[in-house]
């Protein structure tokens, strides 16, 4: 397990090959589950405090997106597939 920071718009202090994976931490969130849709853009869903979903979207270590406030991970996931976010 590896915790990562962002200062909101890109990963701290990581080479760019160095990609988060199930189990670390990005801001202190647990990453639950990623999936890949372009080369470059991956998709991290992580576990907010409150207990929602929230999706990070990455271009290498820049963050191109983000969206909180999902109930669950199928929510999460389906938007990203469906390409809402």
């Amino acid at each position: 397990m590896a915790d990562y920071f962002s200062d909101g718009k890109k990963l701290i202090g990581i080479e760019y090959d160095d990609i988060p994976t199930i189990n670390d931490t990005i801001d202190g969130m647990r990453v639950l589950s990623s999936d890949k849709r372009a080369e470059d853009e991956n998709a991290m869903f992580l576990l907010e405090p409150n207990g929602n979903i929230s999706c990070f979207v990455f271009d290498e270590i820049f963050i191109v997106g983000r969206v909180s406030g999902f109930e669950n991970l199928v929510d999460a996931i389906e938007a990203w597939k469906n390409q809402e976010i």
